[in-house]
Order: structure tokens, then C-alpha cells, then sequence
């Protein structure tokens, strides 16, 4: 999949000011990367919220600047939003080399079915939801799927060491670790052991206004 391409300008209002930039539709980003000097930049709000969107699936952002003929690719390292008026306030970009592998943290998946969660008294747990991976920008997966039909009973587990991967894709998590199990839940004898409870509450209530009684016949009679 194509890079979505994102046209910025080069900023010069910073600080509080850049709230008026907002008002005019315009958000306010910052461009980062390693041995490259940072950069105030800004864009329409509407085209960059269109690239993040495509940026969910392909990871990697085509920046073109104003004043240069060659884009930049680079992801989003950060981002800031008001979500109580949906406002997007700032954008952090990071520029990658294509020939430097990255580190980074990408979301887990779960896919399938577990034969195991037929039965009622069977849990799934995930464990772990996040992957720390690392590869070259081009290979960066959007997430990565974990199939979680061959778990069949409780105590079986998938662990990172288990995972299907790209080849180019290096998982850096302890290789024990486990992403996701199926235990047992005892919800039977959970529901028993409130029933009890239940009943000997009831049986203290009946017995309390008996005693009651007889405590005031033997005061009748005296």
C-alpha cells in the first residue's frame, strides 16, 4: 500500500499563539528525527486527520514540505487531542531511514476461535497487549495476529516463542512470556457457596424472632 502524502508549511507561531492557528483550521506539528534538526511545522487540520486515519494501516506518512522537492517519510511518534470537543491539538512526526531498522510497540490481535471457551466453566485471559518488535520501516505491521484456535483446554497457553511471524520481523519480549491462556473458572461452586451463605442469613432471621418470643413469654410469666 501506497504512503499517504502529507503537505506542511514551515511555522513560525509557536507557543500559546498557536490556538489561532487551530481557530483557522490549521494544526500545529513538529517534525523530529535522529541527526536531523526539528522543525515547527503546520498543515490543514482536515487533510491530517484523513492521513492518520490511512496511517493506521500502512504505518509510514510521505511528509512533503513547501519549500523542498523530496519528501520525507516519516510516522507519527505522538499525537494530542481534546477529545471533549474532538480537536486535534498537536502532531509529532518522527523521520525514519528505510535502511534502519526501528524499535517499537505494536498491538496484539487475538483471531480464531478456542474450542475451550465452549464450555461455560472456560476463561481466555490476554495476557499481554502489546509486542515490543523491530525491523525496517517498510516491514512495521500495523498489528500482529495471534490465532488462538488451537487452545482446546484450560492450562494451555500461547507464548511469545509460539507467535507466527514475518522473518523480518525481529520480537524482542522474553520468549516465555505468555500472550494469552485459557484457565478455569469456577462459577459452580462460586454460585454454591453464595447459596449457602444465603440460606444461613434466612435461617438466622427465622430463628431470631423465635428467641425473641420466648424471651418474652419467660418475662410474662415472672
Amino acid at each position: 500500500m501506497d504512503k499517504p502524502e502529507l503537505k506542511v508549511a514551515n511555522r513560525e507561531i509557536l507557543g500559546k499563539k498557536v490556538k489561532h492557528l487551530r481557530r483557522q483550521g490549521i494544526t500545529p506539528v513538529h517534525l523530529f528525527g535522529h541527526n536531523i534538526k526539528s522543525l515547527a511545522l503546520q498543515c490543514e487540520t482536515a487533510q491530517l486527520e484523513r492521513v492518520l486515519a490511512q496511517a493506521e494501516q500502512t504505518g509510514l506518512i510521505s511528509l512533503k514540505l513547501d519549500n523542498e522537492k523530496r519528501p520525507r517519510t516519516v510516522m507519527i511518534r505522538a499525537f494530542d487531542r481534546d477529545w471533549r470537543k474532538r480537536q486535534l491539538l498537536h502532531v509529532d512526526f518522527y523521520q525514519v531511514k528505510l535502511r534502519e531498522k526501528l524499535k517499537l510497540e505494536v498491538p496484539v490481535v487475538l483471531v480464531g476461535e478456542a474450542p475451550a471457551l465452549k464450555s461455560k466453566d472456560n476463561m481466555l485471559e490476554h495476557e499481554l497487549d502489546t509486542l515490543t518488535i523491530e525491523c525496517l520501516p517498510a516491514k512495521i505491521p500495523t498489528n500482529i495476529e495471534v490465532d488462538i484456535s488451537s487452545l482446546t483446554e484450560p492450562g494451555q497457553a500461547i507464548r511469545v516463542k509460539d507467535i507466527t511471524r514475518d522473518k523480518d520481523i525481529a520480537i524482542l519480549n522474553d520468549p516465555e512470556l505468555v500472550v494469552v491462556k485459557i484457565s478455569w473458572q469456577r462459577v459452580g461452586k462460586a454460585e454454591e457457596e453464595v447459596a449457602e451463605e444465603l440460606e444461613e442469613v434466612t435461617e438466622k432471621a427465622v430463628e431470631a424472632p423465635e428467641e425473641a418470643t420466648s424471651d418474652k413469654e419467660k418475662s410474662d410469666k415472672t
